[in-house]
């Protein structure tokens, strides 16, 4: 297998909990985990790429990303398989240099084109019994950063990330 070089990360359920609130005047809200916008926030400097790629439109989505420095962001993906398809050509990578996370039915066709992929605990089934990695915490709650430093720890790169906090 390959280095990982890229995640790819589904939003709701993922990176949030998975539930859409409204307030009174119809603002979306959504809730994101700290801890996974920490790790997040330092995968670049050592040369991961990030993507985010969802299938909502979101305000929130695209302010919280570029608050941790991620400008990878798709919004709006109808269809994940062919814009991943797409996107690994377009930007000359190979799929087994991918994770994916995700967490429900249409995460599912991506996950199995990648070279690792992962999801949070609560995940549906179907997702947890093709993902290579399967975190001991929901969405939204720090699945992310588990994931991460899982894979990290396989690569012999955790130290490189934790020497970014001396």
């Amino acid at each position: 297998m390959s280095r990982i070089k890229a995640f790819f990360l589904d939003v709701d359920g993922t990176l949030t909990d998975g539930k859409i609130y409204y307030s009174q005047s119809g603002e979306e809200l959504k809730s994101f985990n700290i801890k996974d916008g920490l790790i997040l926030s330092k995968m670049r400097k050592l040369g991961y790429e990030i993507v985010v790629i969802t299938g909502r439109e979101s305000s929130i989505v695209e302010r919280r990303m570029k608050e941790l420095g991620i400008t990878e962001i798709y919004q709006s993906v109808s269809d994940k398989k062919q814009f991943f398809i797409d996107y690994l050509k377009e930007n000359e990578i190979s799929a087994d240099e991918i994770c994916f996370v995700g967490d429900d039915l249409n995460d599912i066709s991506v996950m199995k084109l990648c070279g690792r992929s992962a999801c949070p605990e609560d995940a549906c089934e179907e997702v947890r019994m093709i993902a290579d990695f399967v975190s001991h915490k929901n969405g939204g709650d720090g699945a992310v950063r588990e994931i991460i430093e899982h894979l990290l720890k396989q690569d012999d790169s955790w130290h490189r990330l934790l020497s970014l906090f001396e």
